[in-house]
């Protein structure tokens, strides 16, 4: 392997960086964070206003897999491909796919065009995020990267809220400066990725060991081969059937997929895309499960909140966005005070462990939430789930990172990703397909003691008509809720308390999944922060080899006269 080093100007021989110019570079890193984390949540809110304009909503659920297929993917790759070429020139080029992408998206004319380009944008969003975390680790300490970190979640977790209060906006006007309104949903990253790439393009300065290594396109290939199918049946399952021919084609070709990337890994070595060696460390291995656990209860468990808030409580979208702001606070909180703590203290483990148990609690609080539950209450389950999501998000990333060697720090940031995301589409897959599962059966329960209600009988007397629309849109399923609104409150409740009921169940089964996250947590080996960055101990390797080489040129010249 050959190495050519690159100094950029303006940073010190030992690769250490001063606060303010740590905080200027943080700026542009968070900017394209929060364009990628913005694009997570802000199409759910505006998809069937996007469906009525583009006349196909019944392909609406594409436009969400596409994307998720290609950032799911996208992320290991770039992690790599920064590791050998640079992490400023990758991070640029997937904030450019990313806002070309969201241009072409703005333009879009159908439902499997906007699709198509949706997943054009993935690929960039795939980068942004793992190739963020990498750079901070190449400038930043372990033992201080926390106290920065902290910063980048509470952006992450900002835009999830902002996500769906933007959504719900622009896709409820009509026209903006003559585009149809939900269009500025993906031209409003436009400015903002212009701002970002200005700013990393000015102030980013990382010093880059090129190593001349070989892409592995076989693996990427292989891994796409095994995720595609197996995302494809977690985002269609319900529709297809969990047992039909489709889903079973999915499992075959998805395991197939999965154990020829595996075998690929272990003959490329160093070169894989994901390094088998860096699974040898148990920080590793068990920080990897935990963030995968963790993503299923973050996205999965957090799925059926809004969906309680807007059908039981009768928020629209853009309030339901709001409504979880304690969520999103007591995350933000816990984030940024855990890394002060870690940045003090040196300390992480008991960070994820304590996270993993106050969401455990938030969410077997979280099953007591019934149709009639105020929203203070939920609230407090919801700040208790929220802090200990925070304490788990950035120590188990460091965890990761701090466990390999600099030269892996793009592996192991995408990694983080990469497990973060299969475990949040898989969870919110089969999370929701148990909430609306157990819904049909737990609403028609309650009708059925409903009907012995007085005030029930009496409502159904009064209004045949809406008794008949009830009947009417429960045999058709729960894919439409808007009937409700004009339903006495005697004939809607039973529906509203079974699906209060539903997702009663789908918090409990997210609670016994975080028993996992604790006992992962747990078996956690804390492994010493390093006092250095990445760039310090890679510029420390360098010099280090410099020294040897010239420690060898005498023995050489001596053995040559000899």
């Amino acid at each position: 392997m050959t190495t050519v080093a690159h100094h950029p100007t303006g940073t010190h021989s030992d690769g250490a960086l001063t606060h303010r110019q740590i905080l200027t570079i943080l700026s542009g890193l968070v900017m394209g964070m929060f364009l990628a984390a913005l694009d997570q949540t802000i199409v759910s809110t505006a998809i069937k206003t996007i469906g009525n304009d583009l006349h196909d909503l019944s392909a609406q659920a594409w436009v969400t897999t596409a994307f998720l297929i290609t950032s799911t993917i996208a992320a290991p790759l770039f992690g790599k491909l920064s590791d050998i070429y640079g992490r400023k020139r990758l991070f640029m080029v997937a904030i450019v796919i990313f806002v070309a992408g969201s241009a072409l998206c703005g333009l879009a004319n159908s439902m499997y065009e906007l699709a198509g380009f949706r997943a054009f944008q993935g690929i960039g969003a795939g980068g942004i995020m793992p190739l963020a975390l990498a750079i901070i680790g190449d400038i930043i300490p372990p033992r201080q990267r926390a106290r920065y970190q902290g910063y980048m979640m509470a952006v992450f977790a900002s835009a999830s809220v902002l996500g769906p209060v933007l959504g719900g906006l622009f896709s409820g006007t009509d026209s903006f400066l003559g585009a149809a309104g939900w269009r500025w949903i993906f031209y409003i990253n436009v400015p903002i990725a212009a701002v970002a790439l200005v700013v990393i393009a000015r102030v980013l300065r990382i010093d880059h060991v090129r190593r001349e290594r070989r892409v592995d396109w076989y693996g990427s290939a292989t891994l796409a081969i095994g995720l595609v199918p197996l995302l494809l049946i977690a985002e269609q399952g319900e529709a297809w059937g969990w047992a039909s021919a489709r889903a079973f084609a999915c499992y075959l070709v998805g395991a197939a997929g999965l154990v020829a990337f595996i075998w690929i890994q272990r003959r490329m070595g160093d070169d894989a895309l994901l390094p088998l060696r860096l699974f040898r460390s148990s920080t590793f291995s068990v920080a990897s499960a935990q963030v995968a656990v963790i993503g299923m209860a973050m996205f999965g468990g957090l799925s059926v909140i809004p969906l309680y808030l807007q059908i039981v409580k009768g928020a629209s979208p853009t309030k339901s966005g709001l409504l979880v702001l304690p969520l999103v606070a007591g995350m933000m909180t816990a984030s940024l005070g855990a890394g002060r703590l870690i940045a003090r203290t040196g300390r992480y483990k008991i960070f994820p462990v304590v996270g993993s148990v106050l969401m455990l609690i938030g969410m077997a609080l979280m099953t007591r939430v019934g149709a009639d539950t105020v929203l203070w209450q939920t609230d407090i389950y919801m700040v208790v789930f929220g802090v200990g999501l925070g304490l788990n998000m950035q120590s188990l990333v460091l965890a990761m990172q701090n466990s390999v060697p600099a030269k892996d720090m793009g592996v192991a940031s995408a990694a983080s990703t990469f497990f973060r995301s299969v475990g949040g589409t898989l969870g919110t897959a089969i999370f929701l397909s148990i909430l609306f599962s157990a819904a049909g059966t737990r609403i028609g329960q309650n009708y059925t003691t409903a009907a012995h209600d007085p005030a029930f009988r009496a409502a159904a007397a009064a209004h045949p008509d809406q008794v008949a629309s009830l009947q009417q849109h429960l045999s058709g399923g729960l894919n439409d809720t808007s009937f409700l609104t004009g339903l006495a409150k005697p004939l809607s409740h039973p529906f509203f308390a079974g699906f209060s009921a539903a997702g009663d169940v789908v918090f409990g089964v997210v609670a016994l999944l975080l028993i996992a996250a604790v006992i992962l947590s747990a078996s956690l080996k804390e492994v010493p922060l390093r006092m250095m960055s990445g760039n310090q101990a890679r510029a420390q390797a360098e010099a280090a080899v410099g020294e040897a080489e010239q420690t060898q040129r005498p023995v050489d010249a001596a053995a040559l006269h000899g």
